[in-house]
């Protein structure tokens, strides 16, 4: 396979998944899967959650098929399909896992519109509490923060939870609690 397919098919992959990392949090999360999911939208006990379950789910076909496009036989196409489709989860674990809940504690403050726009729509996502009426289910391509808070405020609030005090974190600073 000559390597400008490969890159290409590579490149297309990691924009493609956002669109299946969307259709995957509406309608697979938020829907039957929610049983996994819920523990995302409660407070962490510890450093796991059941939702981190899916990481390990969404990784299996990236495995799949980089495996059997290397070492199978399978068409080489499929290794760079693969590739595409982990990388698009180490960027999401980058952004979702370390820069937005902060599970691996550091001090980066947003400064990009860009990254204030992602960081803002991800928290607003967070604000209802319940499987239903939440607004916002992309991440690296979000709606602008204004247009979610009136599409919440649309739906009378329902499933958001109370206002929250300052919480401690685990680097001792206070999280400020997200504006609705």
């Amino acid at each position: 396979m000559a390597i400008w397919l490969g890159l290409l098919l590579f490149l297309g992959t990691v924009i493609g998944m956002e669109a299946f990392a969307y259709a995957a949090h509406r309608w697979i999360m938020h829907g039957f899967g929610w049983f996994l999911h819920e523990s995302h939208h409660r407070a962490r006990r510890g450093h796991w959650e059941l939702n981190d379950l899916y990481a390990a789910i969404f990784a299996v076909p990236s495995f799949v098929l980089v495996f059997g496009g290397l070492n199978l036989g399978w068409w080489p196409g499929f290794a760079w399909i693969g590739a595409g489709v982990a990388t698009y989860g180490m960027i999401y674990f980058g952004f979702h896992d370390v820069i937005v809940h902060q599970r691996i504690p550091n001090r980066y403050l947003p400064k990009s519109k860009y990254m204030k726009r992602i960081v803002q729509a991800h928290r607003l996502h967070h604000v209802v509490e319940t499987r239903e009426g939440n607004v916002s289910f992309g991440f690296l391509v979000a709606p602008k923060p204004e247009m979610l808070k009136a599409e919440l405020k649309r739906r009378a609030r329902a499933g958001i939870r109370a206002p929250a005090r300052p919480r401690e974190t685990q680097a001792g600073t206070h999280a400020p609690a997200v504006e609705s």
